[in-house]
């Protein structure tokens, strides 16, 4: 009999401690955004607290974040690159040339300097967001479609955004195209493929579903860490420049993310996508992987050896690290005005 309640109580607390832990997770992860810009906001004010997160620990953290994409992989996502090859190779085309390019232009048309440049310019030539694929599912739009074009580009990464930096980089600035294809394959593709090959060999296992529900938070403090990190690091650099430079480049990541938003929805009404993919594709244009574009700046173009001899290197990483707050924000808001729509459009009839 005491045998039986001791069972009840631990299936009870089980129970409980399931529905809070994936509560807490998805809450988190519907206010990431909250979370990233309370990490800078704490990160400024005392930075000390971040200091810890530079260098290696960011790329870990960020393999982190691509580990927890990989767990929620299955067969089944891979297959949509080969059912749909032609979705696909339109959203990865609309990926890495409109938002690599507008970067460029916006760089020329804000007069931005070298290092700023760079931090925008590799925003715009990472892979889509992890983040994109829970807008896209909150906006009502094509979840396989997110999912198999955030696989396609992350793919893709390794031999993409290192060539494309290249191409649109400042010819001052030098950039490192070997080492940073190896980089990405580091901290993004090998925590993926760990991934899913443990959803693949582990899901059946009845643990694995409350270590899965977790990944959500995992990855939305993993963010914030990184944020936080790059924060602690600008601050100097904030506190020589003033508020101006971050109204500069707020207002230089706000026009690449819209613009991004409007021309993917664009190339969806011109392909002839249906509302769900035109929604999708504008989503995963707009939203970029600025946590991967963090951790590369600071590896590659703001890493102790550079920032001893040009400290001004830094800025690069700021655009990367307002962008990481500002996309999920924006996504937010896109998707909840993409509900709206719908509820507005099913009244009216």
């Amino acid at each position: 009999m005491l045998g039986d309640m001791c069972g009840k109580v631990y299936l009870c607390v089980r129970f409980m401690w399931k529905k809070t832990v994936k509560g807490v997770s998805a809450w988190m992860a519907s206010h990431s955004s909250t979370y990233v810009i309370a990490a800078a906001v704490l990160a400024f004010l005392l930075p000390e607290v971040f200091g810890w997160v530079r260098g290696d620990v960011s790329s870990v953290i960020l393999g982190v974040i691509m580990l927890t994409m990989g767990l929620t992989l299955s067969a089944d996502d891979f297959r949509i690159l080969f059912s749909r090859p032609w979705d696909i190779f339109i959203g990865a085309c609309a990926q890495f040339t409109l938002m690599p390019l507008i970067a460029y232009v916006l760089t020329v048309v804000f007069g931005l300097n070298p290092y700023l440049s760079i931090g925008i310019i590799l925003v715009g030539c990472c892979p889509g967001g992890v983040s994109s694929n829970i807008m896209s599912f909150l906006c009502r739009g094509d979840v396989a479609f997110s999912v198999g074009m955030t696989t396609a580009s992350t793919l893709l990464a390794p031999f993409m955004t290192p060539l494309l930096v290249w191409w649109l980089a400042d010819t001052r600035i030098e950039v490192d195209t070997l080492g940073m294809f190896r980089g990405i394959l580091l901290i993004t593709i090998l925590p993926v493929t760990v991934g899913f090959l443990v959803n693949r060999y582990a899901s059946r296992h009845h643990w694995y579903d409350d270590v899965r529900q977790m990944m959500p938070g995992v990855s939305v403090t993993s963010l914030a860490l990184i944020v936080g990190g790059v924060v602690s690091q600008v601050k100097p650099q904030l506190m020589i420049h003033g508020m101006g430079l971050f109204l500069l480049m707020l207002a230089v990541v706000f026009c690449h993310n819209t613009l991004g938003y409007v021309l993917g929805y664009n190339v969806g009404r011109l392909f002839r996508f249906s509302l769900a993919k035109k929604r999708t594709i504008s989503i995963e244009v707009g939203m970029q992987n600025a946590g991967m574009a963090t951790v590369l700046a600071t590896a590659f173009f703001a890493n102790d050896d550079i920032l001893a001899r040009t400290p001004e290197a830094i800025l690069c990483v700021v655009p990367c690290a307002i962008s990481c707050a500002y996309h999920s924000i924006s996504g937010t808001i896109l998707a909840g005005l993409y509900v709206r729509y719908d509820e507005r459009t099913r009244k009216s009839k």
